[in-house]
């Protein structure tokens, strides 16, 4: 096994709809927990002509912009790995969101689709900031929520906006101070 450290990759994805294919992933966002210098962001051209405009305005992104201007999946998707991969030269990426289900479930399946295969490995396995901290803290899932984390370790000053990139910091820090908690209490 390498002795390089893990780096937890913080993770959030905006999307137009609930599920990948019928519907477009439209910004990627990473930040590597610990190392606010280390972050990447992308917007993508849609993938196809369906979405749900409840969705699509959550992230605030004008589709028909996207649509003009965006790199196309394959061409952004390739940068993400390449920009994961990058990482190896100082540790071993790992994937972190919150929740890890939805983010997950978009990035494994838009890796697998336009790069061939996931940098984050096979399965799209990763880590999970609500399980994590429920096993960390003993506390009920329903104690698990963003905000209610936030609020625990103080950082209520850290804001969530849904832009990808800068929410994918937020959670890098958020998950930096549980880290931190950690070994603390340790």
């Amino acid at each position: 096994m390498s002795r390089l450290p893990e780096l937890y990759v913080a993770v959030d994805v905006e999307a137009d709809g609930p599920i990948p294919g019928p519907y477009s992933m439209i910004s990627l966002g990473m930040a590597v927990a610990g190392r606010p210098e280390l972050a990447f962001y992308t917007e993508l051209k849609p993938i196809s002509d369906e979405f749900v405009p409840a969705a699509l305005a959550v992230s605030g992104l004008d589709r028909d912009r996207l649509l003009r201007e965006a790199p196309p999946a394959e061409e952004a998707m390739g940068a993400a790995a390449r920009w994961v991969n990058g990482l190896r030269e100082i540790g071993r990426p790992v994937f972190l969101a919150a929740p890890a289900v939805w983010d997950g479930m978009f990035v494994h399946w838009y890796f697998t689709r336009f790069v061939g295969h996931s940098p984050f490995g096979a399965t799209g396995s990763g880590v999970d900031l609500r399980s994590y901290w429920m096993g960390l803290t003993g506390c009920e899932w329903v104690r698990t929520r963003k905000g209610t984390v936030k609020h625990e370790l103080g950082l209520t000053d850290v804001p969530h906006t849904h832009h990808a990139g800068e929410d994918a910091a937020e959670l890098a820090q958020v998950f930096d101070a549980v880290l931190r908690r950690r070994g603390r209490e340790r």
